[in-house]
């Protein structure tokens, strides 16, 4: 093959895994710090009173040095290497509604920059250190601004961690860092205490402690699905009994992460800008989700990585999507990053999709947002594009351009367009925004074991998709799209899937979605397959260490193409998949199955043709493969 992959490797040093003698060397994913020059003025943190290494509030200070770079047009601003600390008394308050984020406002905004314009913010390495709920780095109505050699973390993270001390039949014993993870028991329940807030342990998911993989089918219930009816009891020195006879019982020396928080404020938030650069940076925890990149143009993370401290010895980083980029338009790359240790999706790209309420007239709609968490943007503005989507078969009726827009309240708005809206439209379909859909490249990038998928990608700009490593527990890669459960939009027209490594990890627990290591997924509630959704999906010179048997599940594409792809058979896990079919096609045209080198020993050579013409699937002699009936292939 022509990719070059990665296998599980040492991250920053304390990481290591036994990989099978016959995979691949590890590539190298770059985690050097850059050292350029820009041009312009430089202003130094440190000329405002900010003391590195003295665990000071740094607020005041930076705040200054960010307004003397806007009143002097300063090319760079400079953290002269040190720890730099951020409290929340001093930080700016701003309200700002984040997709896919709890509406917890106002936000707590430490480091503003604000109409901003070719400033490089220098970090020399430099540790940036959270107190509290915060969101470190916003970004708002800037142009070509770079991070560059930053880590970000907390000293009391948002999610906690403990060793599995002991199993046994009706209890099991945890050790706490409650240094790192303070905590009390209060009505034989754990409550997680942080600077300036509390709250009670809620969620969890189990890490192998040498691995760092999640184990097979512990998913989003480690402890079984009866696990909040524990009782704890502090035996001293940060163990705790947990009284319980608990379902599923996880593996003495494992890591217990323990979710007690809801994510309100991202790691780094970039509203309205355009050309933005983070470069050897490194995100080690959020309080929701890590780089939030909406309504912004042309953004690029080149080295930079969302994923534990390892040098704190922590398994786990942040509670959500790594880097979710909503309602964005331009390019968007991701190159030579990593992904590790995330309670959700590495990466997410996708749209907003609206359910009309209200039809005023032919030109006038009403408009409501249907995800709680993604509620009182501004959607659209005039002369963008919009298309008018019928809700339950997903077709396109028909395109037009907004004259007007107007909030009504945080959940509804109202749009004039230039044109009468198609004469099918009804209330209960959905309006989506095609001016904010931007291109999409993934390459040399690490998706490392994550809680559900590893990249979802729902956009009809150009995608490529090359050259990574994939080590999620759900599927690995997700193109969806619906207007009728989360409401992320994007039917994709343009996607090459070509030399990536799909590890044998790839679909060991159910989440959303979970149908095939590839799984194609939009919801349709009417399924047409003369009128497929996505379109132009090319999987190409791809190498799948599958130990079940489904590999690729696609719903409703046009133009689907599988060939010259490595599938081999991994024992390293047991098949547990109620899905028979290596490869499933539903409602699909035009379907391209050829060159493949598939093992001998690899579960279910088939294929399952569903809801659409055979003669739709061309499969090329010499492959090996047999078909199989819906019947077979079903749950």
């Amino acid at each position: 093959m022509k990719g070059i992959f990665i296998s599980l490797f040492a991250l920053s040093g304390f990481f290591t895994h036994v990989a099978a003698a016959d995979e691949p060397e590890p590539l190298a994913v770059k985690t050097t710090r850059t050292d350029k020059t820009e041009a312009g003025k430089v202003i130094r943190v440190t000329d405002f009173g900010v003391k590195p290494d003295s665990r000071i509030d740094a607020v005041i200070g930076v705040r200054a040095a960010i307004d003397a770079c806007r009143k002097e047009a300063a090319g760079t601003l400079v953290f002269p290497k040190g720890r730099y600390d951020f409290w929340p008394e001093k930080s700016d308050k701003i309200e700002y509604f984040e997709s896919n984020s709890v509406d917890n406002n106002p936000k707590t905004c430490p480091v503003v920059l604000k109409g901003l314009r070719n400033l490089t913010i220098e970090g020399n390495g430099s540790e940036l250190v959270c107190h509290g709920r915060m969101q470190p780095l916003t970004l708002e109505d800037c142009v070509g601004v770079t991070f560059r050699n930053l880590d970000i973390d907390w000293d009391i993270p948002f999610v906690a961690q403990a060793r599995i001390v002991q199993v046994e039949p009706d209890s099991i014993s945890i050790k706490i860092n409650r240094v790192e993870s303070p905590y009390d028991i209060e009505n034989g329940k754990i409550i997680f205490r942080g600077e300036g807030w509390k709250s009670e342990w809620w969620g969890c998911m189990e890490f192998d402690a040498e691995t760092r993989i999640i184990p097979q089918q512990s998913g989003d219930t480690p402890l079984g699905g009866n696990w909040e009816k524990y009782t704890a009891q502090d035996m001293g020195d940060g163990l705790v009994k947990l009284s319980c006879p608990f379902e599923r019982k996880p593996k003495p020396g494992n890591i217990l992460i323990m979710r007690h928080s809801e994510r309100d404020h991202a790691g780094v938030f970039i509203l309205n800008c355009k050309d933005t650069l983070l470069e050897s940076v490194n995100l080690y925890s959020a309080a929701g989700l890590g780089i939030l990149a909406q309504f912004s143009e042309n953004i690029t993370l080149r080295n930079t990585h969302v994923m534990p401290n390892g040098a704190k010895g922590r398994y786990q980083c942040g509670h959500a999507d790594g880097f979710h980029v909503s309602n964005c338009r331009g390019h968007v790359v991701v190159d030579a990053c990593k992904f590790e240790g995330l309670m959700d999706d590495p990466i997410n790209i996708h749209g907003t999709s609206v359910k009309i309420v209200e039809r005023k007239d032919a030109t006038h709609l009403v408009a409501k947002f249907m995800e709680s968490m993604s509620t009182g943007m501004t959607w659209g503005r005039p002369g963008e594009k919009v298309g008018f989507i019928n809700h339950a078969t997903m077709a396109t009726l028909g395109h037009g351009l907004i004259k007007s827009y107007a909030q009504l309240d945080r959940d509804r708005f109202e749009v004039e367009f230039a044109a009468s809206v198609p004469d099918g439209l009804a209330v209960g379909d959905a309006l989506e925004n095609l001016t904010w859909a931007p291109d999409f490249t993934a390459r040399n990038t690490l998706f490392g074991t994550c809680r559900a998928r590893s990249l979802l990608v729902s956009t009809p700009g150009k995608v490529v998709i090359e050259n990574n490593d994939f080590v999620s527990s759900g599927a690995a890669i997700l193109i969806a799209g619906d207007a009728n459960g989360w409401y992320e939009s994007g039917a994709v027209s343009d996607v090459l899937i070509s030399g990536n490594r799909f590890h044998p990890s790839c679909l060991t627990s159910w989440y959303e979605y979970g149908e095939g290591i590839i799984s194609i997924c939009p919801i349709i509630p009417q399924l047409d397959p003369e009128k497929p959704f996505h379109r132009n999906i090319r999987i190409e010179d791809n190498r799948f260490d599958a130990f079940d048997y489904p590999v690729l599940f696609a719903r409703s594409v046009d133009g689907l193409t599988f060939k010259d792809n490595t599938i081999q058979h991994n024992t390293q896990f047991k098949p547990w998949q109620g899905r028979k079919a290596m490869l499933t096609f539903e409602g699909c045209k035009t379907v391209a199955v050829s060159g493949n080198n598939i093992a001998d020993d690899v579960l279910g050579k088939n294929i399952s043709i569903v809801k659409m013409n055979t003669s739709e699937v061309i499969v090329a002699p010499g492959q090996g493969i047999l078909p199989l009936t819906s019947d077979q292939a079903a749950k």
